[in-house]
């Protein structure tokens, strides 16, 4: 959260407006009359501080966020050793905000203002992290980068989908079924050893997920290409064969 939207600020003031009836009414809710007049404010004031509506919705997304990072970070600290378990609850705890509070999900996923997009990278870095900890593991059976993107694939699909669905129609299974999917998609049913498992591709997923990342031992132009090795190795028969 930046300074100018502190709490009792007239910018967060209006955000949180135009926050309540975007949840309450969905965008078309958001006017600038109507926020102006839950805000105690003047329509002017939205102007003068977002620009126009697109502007304002851009900082509703912004501050919808920074309330989704707090949760995820918060998670890490309650997050279970094993990574497996750690990808499922992460996992259930973007959905289930997305199903949550659909309103604010769909206005964060249109969003593309640089705050929005410097959040959702903060998020990214959270999801590599735990995909990190999997392969380090030895639990990864897919390459890193296709792994966070079936997650994210998986958890947005099912929010959207929920939603689509007539509501007497929705089945929590479905979610069910659709988490247990993209674990064994990513993961495999036991951890690994790669010193000791055929092929290349268990150990260069391993021991890239080990790097740090920086070391004296290497030059940074031998770190990047170490890197590409390995992303190469970890690639070659990452998928299971049919």
């Amino acid at each position: 959260m930046s300074i100018r939207d502190t709490a009792d600020s007239p910018r967060r003031r209006i955000i949180e407006a135009a926050l309540e009836l975007l949840e309450g009414g969905g965008s078309d809710a958001v006017s600038t009359r109507a926020v102006a007049a839950a805000a105690g404010m003047q329509p002017p004031a939205i102007y003068r501080h977002f620009g126009d509506k697109d502007g304002l919705l851009e900082a509703v997304a912004e501050h919808g966020y920074a309330q989704f990072l707090e949760t995820k970070r918060a998670q890490l600290d309650l997050s279970p050793k094993d990574p497996v378990e750690e990808l499922r609850r992460g996992w259930d705890m973007v959905v289930e905000f997305g199903i949550s509070r659909p309103e604010l999900f769909a206005v964060m996923n249109r969003a593309t203002g640089s705050g929005t997009d410097a959040a959702h990278q903060a998020g990214l870095e959270i999801l590599h992290g735990r995909v990190r900890r999997l392969a380090a593991a030895g639990w990864l059976r897919v390459d890193e980068e296709l792994a966070a993107q079936i997650i994210q694939a998986t958890g947005r699909g099912g929010v959207i989908t929920w939603h689509s669905t007539p509501a007497e129609r929705r089945n929590p299974a479905l979610l069910t079924v659709l988490r247990e999917s993209m674990v064994a998609a990513v993961t495999r049913a036991e951890p690994t050893v790669p010193a000791t498992e055929s092929g290349p591709a268990p150990a260069a997923r391993a021991l890239r997920a080990a790097l740090p990342d920086d070391t004296d031992v290497l030059s940074d132009a031998e770190q990047r290409l170490l890197r590409e090795w390995l992303t190469r190795l970890a690639a070659d028969g990452g998928m299971p064969q049919a």
